[in-house]
């Protein structure tokens, strides 16, 4: 399980344009950190490159004692602001899929399901369910499959007040058993955690 994290002296460049640089940030077991800045300012970029999907211009990424490319594979969930689900699937065969893809389990994606009220919606086509609902879909492979860093874009903007509780609940539990969150926000998160802000 990754123990710590850190980000030293990173930059980050799209498309010839330097989006930032100089960026540090530490994160020990139980830690979440909040990132701000404005839109376009690279606040997905980074995560993206933390999850290893974009090569930063210069800098490091460290996962404490363990290899990057281990920690890749085994310790990060990477949510994205677009869910990543297809619409044309069942819900029941996207939650199954990413859940065997990330090695989860029948029992816990069970409770993933009754934890998220989600079970009513498993044989509807993704398609059909709203905003919020497919978000709690997308949600329940943290559980299903548990990893030490949840890497968030947006988490809460489809949810609804009752389910931003909830899920802030879960983050909390989550940094309750040694996990560490790392969330690009507009909306404030619902757990204690450290702010960086990105800027050019």
């Amino acid at each position: 399980m990754i123990s710590g994290f850190e980000i030293r002296d990173l930059a980050i460049s799209r498309g010839g344009r330097s989006l930032f640089q100089g960026l540090n940030l530490r994160l020990e077991a139980g830690q979440a950190c909040a990132l701000t800045g404005r839109n376009g300012s690279g606040k997905t970029s980074l995560l993206r490159a933390v999850a290893g999907l974009l090569e930063p211009t210069r800098g490091d990424i460290t996962f404490g004692a363990l290899d990057p490319g281990e920690a890749r594979r085994r310790e990060i969930h990477l949510l994205g602001h677009a869910d990543g689900l297809k619409a044309g699937q069942s819900a029941a065969d996207e939650l199954n899929f990413w859940i065997t893809w990330s090695g989860g389990t029948q029992d816990a994606m069970a409770r993933a399901v009754d934890r998220l009220e989600i079970r009513t919606l498993l044989d509807l086509e993704v398609r059909r369910l709203s905003a919020g609902q497919k978000r709690r879909l997308a949600l329940a492979r943290l559980l299903a499959a548990p990893r030490a860093l949840w890497l968030l874009d947006e988490p809460l903007s489809p949810l609804d007040g009752v389910w931003r509780t909830r899920f802030g609940e879960i983050m909390a539990e989550h940094l309750k058993t040694g996990g560490m969150i790392i969330a690009a926000i507009h909306d404030p998160l619902p757990v204690p955690a450290l702010a960086l802000e990105i800027a050019p």
